[in-house]
């Protein structure tokens, strides 16, 4: 079976549906899951110990039985800490307004700590309301912590940097903290200006990514500002985490807070600061805390500079298309290029896992490629592939089945024609006690007998050799079919033409022209198919031209066709032309036609003679196949 023309058209129209399905942004959910589930089966990585974020959960609310946690509650957690010499404390509670008895110890604390960081909100939310920052902070210590949400409600990407109301650059809280903790290390944040990727934040030479509109699988997002994809740290436990009641109660290490990013926040429920995430890896309901949010970026961004740890990085638009196109190209290339269904199906099977695993791997070193486009060309392609494989093997089966039905009716017209004719002669002869007296003729029918046995033999013989690399001209030669076709045919020919029929002894002119055929796409059994055509063609003429003198053979690829030609200028056709029956070769040749997409004709010439021809298109028809 030949599946090499098929699935073509069919996977050019996934490919395109499914680019178009992508532009629209109707992929984008399916997109940022498989973004989601990717980070959340990366390889575990080791806790990032230079952060410590201190939770003020249910048992601490319940302890101080009030909330807003009271500033003077606040003041005393932060001197706690600074007795410590954290590196830098964030502060993730809004204290734009005092809150309960403290506020000028608290605004006391605000004014000594240079390495404290509190928070703002600057971009408006649906209300239209923003929170101011902190009270007595200066506006180097303050940070915004406004974020942009996806449509699914979860937190993908950061917000480094952007205009406030009075249009004034403004820094997030994480990236301030990250500054204030590089700059012990000598290394200080920067802005640069380029031609080729416009304007960028860095550490250093360490550049931090700025996302674009339709970078991964976002389409036309909202890229205001500064941000950048969030790479979140893979662990159940990513960072040490303790309780407000904890530092109270001096149970925890020193050396988790010496010179460590400290950063305090709400990690009580009741409260909401929170978001459901699917990218964390977690025992428990996906849940993650505005503050451990912020842990996550933090920790992106000193990592990146401090021990190269990727960013999540994407490609251009134009090489993410060349990749979707890539991979459902090759599963086209599959269908052309392999010949048996089981292989197919195999292959495609392996492709479609080697993908997962590639996209999965390029994920893991930072590289967010398109996955859900191309999967979907993989697995519509695979089953157009696959199915057009089945129908077209159905097909050929059913022709098969039809070769077989004419070979047997042949079978039979031979032995009912010649064998069992000459056996009801010998038969009579016996029962009517005759003498043999003329033993020649005797014989002469007996030897006549074991041909029309044997020629039995060669019809069944040479079907049976369809599947081989081998094509069966006689008794004692086999032609080779993995040699060029026109020398096989020209072989044919040969051994044809050397046969005792009546007609061949009356050609007086006989032009040969072999000459060499495009055999793009030629199974076996079509090339098996041809040589018999040929055979076939050739036999007829030495069979029923009558008077023939003049026989030409072309074979000829010209104009993007491949053509065979019979033509004998003798008197047998008539009687074709005048019948409706169609013989065992005729049928054969139509069959062999319809396989090849090509047309076979049988043409009166004038004024006598015969014209066998088949042809068939070299072009790349087989575009249109199912």
């Amino acid at each position: 079976m030949s599946i090499r023309r098929i699935g073509v058209l069919p996977g050019i129209v996934a490919i395109g549906f499914v680019i178009a399905a992508r532009m629209l942004g109707s992929l984008q959910s399916l997109e940022l899951a498989a973004y989601d589930t990717f980070m959340r089966l990366r390889p575990d990585e080791p806790i990032d110990e230079r952060i410590l974020i201190v939770g003020i959960n249910e048992e601490d609310i319940q302890k101080l039985k009030a909330y807003p946690v009271p500033d003077g509650e606040i003041a005393k957690l932060l001197r706690t800490l600074q007795s410590y010499q954290p590196a830098a404390i964030g502060l993730d509670i809004f204290r734009d307004i005092p809150v309960g008895l403290g506020h000028k110890e608290l605004a006391s604390v605000f004014k000594e700590m240079k390495n404290i960081v509190g928070i703002e909100k600057v971009l408006p939310d649906i209300s239209g309301f923003t929170v101011k920052p902190s009270l007595n902070l200066p506006s180097e210590q303050i940070g915004f912590v406004d974020s942009p949400v996806d449509i699914d409600g979860k937190q993908r990407r950061a917000l480094l940097g952007t205009h406030n109301s009075k249009n004034k650059w403004c820094l997030s809280f994480s990236l301030r903290l990250a500054d204030i903790y590089l700059k012990k290390q000598g290394i200080k944040l920067q802005e640069e200006e380029t031609k080729s990727e416009g304007y960028i934040k860095k550490f250093n030479s360490t550049k931090i990514p700025r996302f674009i509109a339709n970078d991964g699988g976002y389409i036309s997002e909202d890229d205001g500002g500064y941000q950048t994809l969030i790479n979140l740290r893979s662990n159940i436990k990513p960072f040490r985490v303790v309780s407000l009641g904890d530092i109270n109660s001096n149970k925890v290490d020193a050396s988790w807070i010496q010179d460590k990013i400290v950063l305090i926040g709400v990690t009580a429920p009741s409260i909401k600061d929170y978001t459901f995430s699917d990218a964390i890896k977690t025992k428990d309901v996906p849940l993650v805390y505005g503050v451990e949010i912020h842990a996550h970026i933090i920790s992106q961004l000193i990592s990146s500079v401090l021990n190269k740890r990727h960013f999540i990085k994407t490609w251009s638009d134009i090489w993410e298309y060349v990749w979707i196109v890539s991979w459902g190209s090759i599963v086209i290339i599959l269908g052309r290029k392999i010949s048996s269904l089981l292989i197919l199906v195999f292959n495609i099977n392996a492709l479609i896992i080697g993908f997962v695993i590639i996209s999965y791997s390029l994920f893991c070193i930072g590289w967010w490629t398109p996955f859900i486009p191309a999967l979907l060309i993989l697995i519509l392609n695979g089953f157009s592939i696959v199915i057009a494989a089945i129908n077209r093997y159905e097909e050929n089966s059913l022709m098969h089945i039809q070769v077989q039905k004419l070979v047997i009716n042949k079978t039979f017209d031979i032995i009912h024609n010649g064998p069992l004719q000459t056996i009801a002669r010998m038969i009579k002869q016996v029962e009517e006690n005759k003498d043999i007296s003329d033993k020649v003729i005797f014989i002469s029918e007996l030897h006549q007998l074991n041909q029309d046995l044997r020629g039995v033999y060669k019809l069944v013989k040479q079907e049976n050799f369809i599947a081989s690399n081998t094509f069966y001209i006689n008794q004692e030669q086999e032609i080779d079919l993995k040699k060029p076709l026109h020398e096989a045919l020209n072989e044919v020919y040969i051994d044809v033409f050397d046969r005792d029929f009546p007609y061949f002894k009356t050609i007086k002119i006989n032009i040969v022209n072999f000459q060499p055929l495009n055999e793009q796409n030629l199974s076996i059994e079509l090339k098996h198919s041809i040589c018999r055509f040929l055979e076939e063609a050739l036999c007829n003429v030495g069979k029923y031209a009558q008077n023939t003198t003049r026989l030409e053979i072309s074979c000829d690829c010209k104009n993007g066709k491949n053509i065979i030609i019979v033509k004998d200028n003798g008197l047998g056709v008539d009687k074709v032309i005048n019948s409706s029956y169609q013989g065992f070769g005729t049928q054969q040749a139509i069959t062999l036609a319809k396989q090849l997409g090509g047309k076979f004709e049988r043409i009166a010439n004038s004024p006598k003679g015969t014209t066998c021809q088949l042809s068939w298109s070299t072009h790349k028809v087989w575009l249109w196949k199912l």
